[in-house]
């Protein structure tokens, strides 16, 4: 059975990533909170809570870091992960399929700005993973590979991702958001991605699906090796003449 990755935002319940793979390792972790990264560069400082799976904090600390010169000239720089990341974990422990206690520990980052980040983005009071197990469900609802009895088609990674993708993108464009719809949150009929400033309406899927994004821009690759030597450039004189005289 393969495993699914999802993250989500919780103050706008926009689903940010996802990660489709055979098995749950290192890598399916990296790649997940690597798709997290690239959404969160203008969000510091950052709270990010997971489940009680140890791989996922250190796959945290190498996602979110900066390479920084401490030394001017040569020399590697270093890898400093950033100062406002707070990381908090939850453990459930389980007796015959009930949980029967929760552990919840900071990783990374101050307690009292991980408090306040919480009360900012209305994910309760203390530490919990229930919106990504919400957005769990809702996946396995919509996504027909996983609600059949025989889970067959769920092994055909690629066509499990392009239903992630499918149903991830519908999420956020096109269907309102129950808990966003209420006058505590926004009060008029709201999707996901309405509330991050994505767009300004609920899209249709006859909107969504012919929908092109343009690419990123390209960068040039950085040069590997040393640099080439540029070859040296000799004078350039005229030629004098010259008068001489041979005897056999």
């Amino acid at each position: 059975m393969p495993w699914i990755g999802l993250a989500i935002m919780v103050s706008t319940r926009l689903w940010l990533a996802g990660v489709v793979q055979a098995t749950r390792d290192r890598h399916l972790a990296d790649q997940l909170l690597a798709q997290v990264r690239r959404c969160a560069m203008r969000l510091r400082p950052l709270l990010v809570l997971t489940d009680g799976w140890n791989v996922y904090p250190p796959s945290i600390w190498r996602a979110f870091r900066e390479k920084v010169k401490r030394i001017p000239g040569g020399g590697r720089a270093w890898l400093i992960v950033w100062p406002t990341l707070h990381i908090g974990t939850i453990m459930k422990h389980r007796e015959k399929k009930k949980v029967v206690k929760i552990t919840r520990n900071m990783a990374c980052g101050d307690l009292t700005q991980t408090e306040q980040l919480l009360q900012v983005s209305r994910g309760g009071s203390v530490f919990n993973t229930a919106f990504i197990e919400r957005l769990n469900a809702t996946f396995r609802e919509r996504l027909a590979s996983l609600t059949r009895r025989t889970r067959y088609a769920a092994h055909r990674l690629d066509a499990l991702e392009r239903g992630m993708y499918l149903i991830g993108c519908t999420y956020n464009f096109c269907w309102p958001h129950h808990e966003l719809s209420k006058p505590s949150h926004v009060g008029t009929t709201c999707t996901p991605a309405m509330a991050a400033g994505l767009t300004d309406h609920a899209w249709s899927v006859s909107e969504l699906l012919p929908h092109k994004v343009a690419p990123a821009p390209w960068v040039p690759p950085k040069p590997q090796g040393r640099p080439k030597k540029k070859p040296v450039q000799l004078p350039v004189t005229e030629p004098k003449a010259f008068l001489g005289s041979v005897t056999g």
